[in-house]
């Protein structure tokens, strides 16, 4: 049988992609060229592969269905491997530095052409993958699942001897909501996925799968878009992003006695997403970045993952400033701002040292503070939307604290819910009822409020409004977005629900993209607390991102260690709520859970001590002093990743420079002392104690052996230290 290659890729990752009479499959993705095949001098390799591997995209349409198999799997849809190489071609920027491969495939039967993306940089092991469906034909095609990025013959890697079930692992992140980041590994016999022997019998496999399935306006409310498929024995990893702000599908599954990876946006089954495509239509997927090394295991990785989400995101000058943020939300006024409480705490965060000061929720309130609607939420709850402010709470005007703000030095921010209107808000009436998320022609409620639908141009127009007035009138430089009710599947206005979610998310990436172009100096927070929605199509965007809505500052730690995983940190925003009655152990411990990503400084400045204010003052001054290092950081995390309950915390970043900052944490009922490994630091480097509050800690370090031992002798601390040649402004 004649075989025709494609190969393709940088020095970090190379493709080889197979295709004959039939359909184009990706037969391998490596972190090292000479780990793939070579057609010319192993064909019958290549060609044992090709066999055995997935379309290069998967299909399944209505009336097609699949072949070879049945069960939930993504996989064999019969439309996918109708698919004919028809030809391809190389792309690149003016500099070289990104090159994008098209590969061209069609289906001359039914008139179904598919375009493959796939999209490396130089210098960065990360392949990035959408799909383009056109329907060439004379009929409608109805789409039921389109992957974005397809890959088998995982497990061909393998030493000799075990089985993949034990030798292969995946990593995946629980994201609960102020517990976030919450990643484990098991192997795949332990999520369930065994080689039952049935290829013996002419079957593909077991036909289950590891199923990771987002539905709904929030993108990461139960796991993050993410995973990591590790090789124990040697490091190798595959860790993929899914880059959509709303519903998207992952699995893994055995086939031939090998081991698959198809990931996706919506689906039929999964979300209630089906596209119709008439004659002359077509369908763009979510993108996927995927992440190849052939060691280093999970953090080499999220490294190469790291350099991928700053190459692509949308640049901002808060990329490079980092300002520390006030904000007077958490563990302060809680939503319930006015003139009398605003006014002392704009003094005492411009005193710590913040840069920024954002009015959180409330501000827009005309009700008593203290007012609660049913459920116990805020008076306000149910009548957002409008977006103006508060003549009760502010009574000389809101513009009254921004002139404070900005007499104090800093940035006035506000916080906005846009996607949100309370079912009692005028602009529920005022708006046409296609401008809100509908099924079956029914507005829908969720906990009070109705969702915006942002394909709508008089809802764009709406908030393209609020916003431009707040800029216009106020001076606002921060806006702090919110998005706190789940809506669902979807929304009518579409071929089905899932597709209208689907332009709504899309629509709403446009319409944050319109607001920076028209307002390329704002800064614009997503909140992925209460929104949800951590994922790297809002990341992308956004230059800061605020993590979690953890209260208690004991907990705090272990989201704020592995918040990198998921957010560079340049734009992971902690909490520091400093409060009176934190000793200064403690507060030491509350300031250092921020100091390694952006500092949120919340609590109640205006209360403190003057020795608890100096400590807070110090630990800003510290902040700043490096904060310029961060943008060009990799995490690490010599303990492992933090469990929920561990006792010690430990998260490191490093430069390219040598430098390393490393942040420890002692929580309750851990010994007072613990050995660090710290494998990739110089045995001459010294440690130099950055920050730290209460008794004093004692370091020794081993440079033979690469190990810090630390004693911490206060439960509830922290401690900051610095490695290495350390630039200091």
């Amino acid at each position: 049988m004649s075989v025709s290659f494609i190969r393709w890729g940088t020095e970090e990752l190379s493709l080889l992609i197979s295709y004959d009479t039939a359909g184009p499959v990706l037969l391998l993705a490596a972190g090292e060229a000479a780990t793939l095949p070579d057609p010319a001098r192993e064909p019958d390799v290549c060609r044992r592969l090709a066999r055995a591997a997935l379309p290069l995209v998967e299909i399944q349409t209505a009336g097609s269905g699949r072949l070879g198999t049945s069960g939930k799997r993504h996989v064999d849809g019969a439309a996918a491997l109708a698919l004919r190489h028809t030809g391809h071609h190389e792309e690149a920027d003016d500099d070289r530095t990104t090159r994008t491969l098209r590969i061209l495939m069609a289906d001359e039967a039914t008139g179904l052409r598919v375009t493959s993306v796939c999209t490396l940089r130089e210098g960065v092991p990360v392949l990035r993958t959408e799909a383009r469906v056109e329907n060439t034909g004379d009929r409608p095609v109805t789409l039921e699942y389109v992957s974005s990025f397809v890959l088998s013959n995982l497990a061909r890697h393998l030493p000799e001897g075990g089985r993949w079930e034990n030798r292969l692992s995946l990593w995946t992140a629980a994201n609960p909501w102020s517990g976030e980041f919450r990643w484990s590994r098991a192997t795949l016999g332990q999520h369930g996925l065994y080689d039952v022997g049935m290829v013996a019998y002419g079957q593909t496999g077991s036909k289950n799968r590891i199923a990771l399935t987002s539905t709904g306006s929030w993108s990461s409310s139960e796991h993050l878009p993410m995973g990591c498929l590790e090789e124990a024995s040697t490091g190798r990893a595959l860790m993929w992003q899914i880059e959509h702000n709303g519903s998207w599908h992952a699995e893994l599954g055995d086939r031939f006695d090998d081991v698959y990876l198809a990931l996706s946006g919506p689906t039929d089954r999964e979300h209630q997403w089906r596209r119709r495509l008439a004659p002359g239509e077509s369908f763009r997927t979510v993108p996927v970045a995927v992440a190849l090394v052939p060691s280093g295991g999970f953090e080499a990785a999220l490294a190469a993952l790291t350099r991928h989400r700053r190459a692509v995101r949308r640049p901002h000058p808060d990329h490079q400033g980092l300002p520390v943020v006030f904000n007077d939300f958490m563990n302060c006024l809680m939503g319930e701002p006015t003139t009398k409480a605003l006014l002392p705490l704009v003094d005492a965060a411009a005193a710590a040292g913040a840069e920024v000061f954002c009015i959180d929720a409330g501000w827009y309130d005309p009700e008593p503070p203290g007012t609660t609607g049913p459920g116990g939420v805020p008076g306000w709850w149910d009548a957002v939307g409008a977006w103006e402010e508060s003549t009760a709470r502010f009574p000389g005007g809101l513009g009254e604290v921004m002139d404070r703000i900005r007499a104090a030095g800093l940035v006035p921010g506000l916080w906005l819910e846009p996607e949100a209107v309370g079912v009692r808000s005028p602009v529920a009436a005022a708006l046409p009822d296609e401008a809100f998320f509908r099924r079956d022609g029914v507005r829908l409620v969720e906990w009070g409020r109705h969702q915006l639908d942002l394909r709508h141009p008089a809802a764009r127009a709406h908030l393209d409004a609020v916003v431009d007035r707040l800029v216009g009138d106020y001076g606002v430089g921060y806006l702090k977005l919110d998005h706190n009710i789940d809506i669902g599947a979807g929304t009518d206005g579409g071929d089905s629900p899932g597709d209208g979610m689907l332009g709504h998310n899309r629509a709403c990436l446009a319409w944050l993209d319109g607001v920076l172009d028209r307002h390329p100096g704002l800064v614009l927070e997503s909140c992925a607390a209460g929104g949800s929605r951590t994922d790297h199509a809002i990341l992308s965007r956004l230059p800061i991102h605020s993590v979690t809505d953890q209260q208690d500052f004991r907990l705090l730690p272990a989201v704020a260690a592995a918040a990198p995983t998921a957010v560079t940190p340049e734009q992971g925003a902690i909490w520091s709520y400093p409060l009176p009655e934190h000793d200064t152990a403690e507060l030491g411990m509350v300031l250092v859970s921020s100091l390694l990503g952006r500092v949120h400084l919340g609590g109640r400045p205006d209360l403190l001590s003057a020795e608890q204010a100096a400590v807070v003052r110090r630990a800003l001054e510290t902040y700043k002093s490096y904060r310029h290092l961060l943008p060009g950081t990799r995490p690490r995390w010599p303990l492992g990743l933090p469990g929920w309950r561990d006792g010690w915390i430990a998260l490191a970043l490093t430069t390219d420079g040598g430098s390393t900052l490393l942040a420890l944490w002692r929580r309750d009922g851990a010994p007072d002392t613990l050995t660090v490994p710290l494998p990739w630091i110089s045995e001459h480097d010294e440690p130099r104690a950055l920050f730290t509050a209460g008794p004093e800690p004692r370091c020794t370090w081993n440079g033979r052996e690469h190990t810090l031992r630390l004693t911490l002798p206060a439960q509830r601390s922290a401690l900051l230290l610095a490695f290495g040649p350390t630039p200091l402004s």
